[in-house]
């Protein structure tokens, strides 16, 4: 077993992706997201805790907060490893100020469930779901006092990190040209705020390879599958509110695409950007087919090196201005706020972010019952999507912060209509504990 060494403590500048995040902070909202776990035991809290100290030199970007200077903020490694706490009563309980300036990252546990929460500036989905798993292979070799090897993604917890896990990817890939920015005329769903700040998970749990096939029938990615059928939800749902056709907006998707794909970065912090991907509704109706050949090819045109390093290199330009640079902190809060409020997310109706299947070692993999990744609401629409999928299941999950369950109920209806089995389990309201429940369309088939 790994142990804890005394070092020096780092501190690192913020990825170009990750400068929006501090700025965008708002009374009841902040860019978090979760990744967590589920074994086949209640989780032992002192075993976990001694698993995240185990990872905390190992990882050391990760284990940070978010401090300020007078130009930038900035992340600084924390000096003891976080406590792992008991889960609340809700998902993503919003991260202030003051707790990101002690920790920007939670270690959670609710019976046999563990979570990981983290602020957006510390990483992506992708360099969370590392972090998380190899918090949960440490888990497992401690718990069940399993040899779990150092495969599927799983790091040597006794090697030092490497220096391309801790680089800014943007900086090093940004490319001579930089792509417009899209159009703003989008479709933005309003539903009735809660009374209180809740944040609605609902989870649809399938066969991850019935959900493939269904996909591959169609010629397309289980990804465009599910944008595909989001897409088709927002129109019905725009249609209804708005009757004249001329008078309908674009709907389109966003999708995060992992940029250490297309380039061969090993980065553990963000290197993210995203393809906006949708339609015309003014154009006319759509079929499901036609949908889902459309998201396949903009998909294709859009998830390029190429193009993707256009999209990102306006925003590292930008960073690089020397006069920019010299900007007070304050003042820069004062832009990158307006520039968030004003663009931002009105790209788009909402998120899918896919991470696909988590693989694990066959030592591990037992031990494990699911693997689940929640990405938090926009800050002004209501909703987002995403999903992962481990040993054969697949668990798509639609967060939203508003009273009616308009989307999940049309996205789930339409799965269960193309022959998909679909268990689908919610964390109830805003004044009950965590529970599953049955919904109306939770059908057999």
């Amino acid at each position: 077993m790994a142990k804890e060494t005394k070092h020096k403590r780092s501190w690192y500048r913020l990825d170009n992706a990750a400068l929006i995040f501090p700025a965008s902070l708002r009374k009841n909202w902040s860019n978090a997201f979760r990744i967590s776990f589920s074994f086949t035991d209640p989780v032992d809290p002192d075993i976990l805790q001694e698993a995240a100290e185990a990872l905390r030199t190992r990882f050391p970007s990760v284990f940070v907060r978010l401090e300020r200077s007078m130009f930038w903020y900035y992340l600084q490694e924390v000096d003891e490893t976080p406590k792992v706490r008991e889960d609340t009563y809700q998902p993503l309980i919003r991260m202030d100020r003051a707790g990101i300036k002690k920790c920007a990252i939670r270690i959670l546990y609710y019976r046999e469930r563990m979570a990981v929460e983290v602020f957006h500036s510390v990483t992506d989905g992708t360099g969370a779901m590392v972090f998380a798993k190899n918090l949960a292979a440490e888990y497992v070799r401690r718990r069940y006092h399993v040899n779990v090897p150092n495969e599927c993604g799983l790091k040597d917890l006794s090697q030092p990190p490497t220096a391309e896990e801790l680089e800014d990817s943007f900086q090093k890939y940004a490319g001579p040209v930089s792509a417009p920015r899209d159009d703003l005329n989008v479709f933005r769903y309003k539903g009735t705020p809660e009374d209180v700040p809740f944040l609605h998970v609902t989870c649809g749990v399938m066969d991850a390879e019935a959900v493939h096939q269904k996909a591959k029938s169609m010629g397309v990615t289980i990804t465009a599958f599910l944008t595909a059928l989001l897409i088709e939800c927002l129109l019905d749902m725009q249609a209804e509110k708005v009757r004249k056709r001329h008078k309908r907006k674009m709907v389109r998707v966003q999708i995060p695409v992992n940029l250490r794909q297309l380039y061969g970065s090993e980065t553990m912090r963000n290197f993210v950007a995203v393809a906006n991907i949708g339609v015309d509704p003014r154009m006319g109706d759509y079929t499901f087919e036609e949908l889902t050949k459309i998201v396949h090819h903009q998909m294709q045109l859009s998830i390029t090196a190429k193009n993707m390093s256009a999209i990102f290199t306006p925003n590292v330009v930008s960073e690089r201005n020397p006069l920019i640079r010299i900007v007070p902190l304050f003042l820069k809060n004062i832009i990158m706020r307006m520039v968030f409020d004003a663009v931002g997310e009105n790209v788009s109706c909402l998120s899918i972010s896919n991470l696909g299947n988590v693989q694990l070692p066959k030592e591990m993999a037992p031990f494990v019952t699911r693997a689940e990744f929640v990405l938090g609401p926009q800050s002004t629409s209501p909703y987002n999507c995403s999903a992962t999928s481990v040993n054969g299941r697949m668990f798509f999950n639609i967060v939203r912060n508003s009273v009616e369950p308009e989307l999940e109920r049309r996205v789930f209806t339409k799965l269960v209509k193309m022959g998909l089995h679909v268990k689908i389990e919610s964390n109830g309201g805003p004044v009950q504990r965590p529970l599953v429940e049955k919904l109306p369309f939770d059908e057999e088939k």
